[in-house]
């Protein structure tokens, strides 16, 4: 698979493949057994798929309430280590949020919140160092400028390699790249062909030297009907290149700036292996003046 870069010389530059793996729908629950999840993350990297993506809230909340805290993390752990294939991985991790009774979320982004989920993500993935530890969500009760300053506590104390943020705009980007420097690597918003309203935050992102990581690339439109149904130009041009409307889709994105690298979710080997395609496939000047239309 072609590569795109996250970090820098100062934190390291690290290649990763141009499409990666959103893990949060990774559980052992209803029709996930663990060998279905082994064969995905085993077809990943078949595929040239080198970036994964967790977080501490990742969980299935419905079943577990409060406690689904960290049971992703633990997963994926212990999926790679059953595998032998951490060395193969770049596994990135996210705190801020937590999740509450019945399924539901919160955020905390009190310093002593962050200095501890950092603490425990450590000992969930079983490393001593995180590769790319990322801010989840602006707290409303916490100053993005107090934030910022955990962040850079915690990445100076030497337990994170990298930091990223997540559902920031470009102002907080800003700010936070005065603050944190070459520290700050990555930029996770949603963008997709339903959402696009994140445009400035990769143009930021394309300034400062940024990986911007679109989560839901997809938008939500796991299967070719509904793509082709509420964004038919992308199921027309697939058609024209005889692949899935899903693979048009990343191009797509991949095409927006060579800072893109998409995190698409996957539960089945057969899906991450069609998305991984995507970072082969390019889109001709026409087609992409369609599909931005």
């Amino acid at each position: 698979m072609r590569t795109r870069n996250i970090g820098n010389d100062t934190v390291g530059r690290h290649a990763v493949g141009a499409v990666g793996l959103g893990l949060m729908t990774f559980d052992q629950t209803g029709s996930q057994p663990r060998r279905q999840l082994l064969d995905t993350v085993s077809a990943a990297l078949e595929a040239g798929v080198t970036l994964f993506d967790t977080a501490d809230a990742y969980g299935p909340g419905e079943e577990l309430g409060a406690a689904a805290q960290g049971e992703n993390e633990r997963l994926i752990a212990g999926l790679l280590d059953e595998l032998g294939v951490r060395d193969r991985v770049l596994l990135a991790t996210k705190a801020g949020h937590v999740r509450t009774e019945g399924g539901g979320w919160d955020t905390d982004s009190s310093a002593a919140h962050l200095r501890k989920a950092v603490d425990d993500s450590l000992g969930r993935l079983g490393v001593e160092q995180i590769a790319l530890w990322q801010h989840h969500r602006p707290d409303p009760d916490v100053p993005y400028e107090e934030v910022l300053g955990t962040l850079k506590e915690v990445h100076a104390s030497g337990k994170v390699a990298m930091v990223g943020l997540s559902n920031a705009d470009p102002g907080q980007i800003r700010r936070a790249h005065a603050v944190l420097g070459d520290a700050l690597v990555s930029v996770q918003n949603q963008f997709s062909p339903a959402f696009r309203t994140s445009r400035p935050e990769i143009d930021v992102c394309a300034e400062l030297g940024l990986a911007f990581l679109p989560w839901s690339p997809l938008g939500g439109l796991t299967k070719a009907k509904d793509l082709a149904e509420r964004h038919p130009g992308f199921s027309e041009v697939a058609d024209e290149l005889g692949v899935s409307p899903q693979q048009v889709a990343l191009a797509w994105e991949l095409a927006q700036s060579p800072v893109v690298i998409p995190i698409p979710g996957a539960k089945r080997p057969s899906s991450i292996t069609d998305s991984a395609a995507a970072a082969e496939l390019t889109l001709s000047d026409d087609q992409l003046a369609r599909l931005d239309g």
